[in-house]
């Protein structure tokens, strides 16, 4: 039986979707489902992540079957997803112990205001490439650890999990055997040091993150392990595939060349430009992240 197919998730802010592409790269199936946005109080925005993960094999089951084909027809499977989003997890049960806290959610701005207002700013800014912000993943990490009691315990306990959306994925699709993420979405948690390409300890420390709970991180375009076969009839399917949803648009537009563009509409409005493999630091408020070249080879873009 031909495996020349590619199951693609698309996990977004509002809905979860899969695609079947064929060996040409057009889409031949696809399926969406919304889930439930959750406003606790004004400016917090939560996701359920169970819900998130119930959504994702049903969806790809749909449009495998809406394209007449089963696992068998599979090459491989990746992922896209809406970044900084936090989920912290046992990683012996797999139960989140908090809902998701969504990159909208602006529950720990005044901790970035006295971050800012503390001088840390440029140290952040030369390291990472952002700016200091509750968008993105470090102050929502803190949060959970300092305010879910769980937290505490299952760190005391060496159970406990950090991941983005694409993180937190990836581990259930692979029965818990793969915690990573790639360099795209690692570059958003504001703790990851766009230069030397990893987890940077000062700013872990600033942020009272404990390196234990984080995902491994491979490039964009890796092999990284197999989903779960109970999930897939006993069938081998590779996961090999992770990119942040505003990259993945970035090469999907073919700005592969410095100086090319995009700019992509959905819960929110992105223009995100290629800036080559020197990086570019923004005198003006705007933001340095890794992207990914069809090789593989990092690039910085600007956004």
């Amino acid at each position: 039986m031909s495996r020349s197919h590619v199951l693609v998730f698309d996990h977004g802010t509002t809905s979860i979707r899969a695609c079947i592409m064929d060996a040409s790269g057009t889409i031949i199936a696809r399926n969406q489902r919304s889930f439930e946005q959750i406003y606790p109080q004004p400016g917090w925005v939560e996701h359920n992540p169970t819900e998130l993960w119930d959504i994702t094999l049903p969806v790809a089951r749909a449009a495998l079957q809406d394209a007449g084909l089963s696992w068998e027809n599979l090459a491989v499977a990746g992922l896209t997803n809406q970044r900084e989003t936090v989920i912290l997890w046992d990683s012996q049960t797999g139960q989140p112990i908090y809902n998701a806290i969504v990159w909208q959610c602006r529950r720990t701005a005044a901790f970035c205001e006295e971050l800012k207002r503390q001088g840390h700013g440029p140290l952040i800014q030369e390291k990472t490439g952002l700016v200091i912000d509750a968008y993105f993943s470090a102050s929502k990490i803190r949060w959970l650890l300092q305010n879910v009691p769980q937290a505490q315990h299952l760190l005391a306990n060496n159970r406990l999990l950090f991941g983005t959306v694409d993180t937190y994925i990836l581990w259930k699709l692979s029965g818990g055997q793969c915690h990573v993420t790639d360099v795209t979405n690692a570059s958003r948690t504001m703790v990851f040091n766009i230069h030397q390409r990893n987890w940077d300890t000062e700013l872990l420390n600033l942020f009272e993150i404990p390196a234990a709970i984080l995902p491994r991180v491979v490039g964009s375009s890796e092999s990284i392990g197999i989903i779960d076969p109970k999930f897939t009839n006993g069938v081998t399917v590779p996961l090999a595939g992770i990119v942040g949803d505003q990259q993945a648009a970035l090469h999907g537009q073919k700005c592969w060349l410095p100086g090319t563009a995009k700019s992509t509409y959905g819960t929110g409005a992105f223009l995100v430009m290629n800036t080559g493999q020197t990086p570019v630091h923004s005198t003006q408020g705007l933001l340095t992240t890794l992207a990914t070249e069809a090789h593989g080879k990092p690039i910085r873009r600007l956004m």
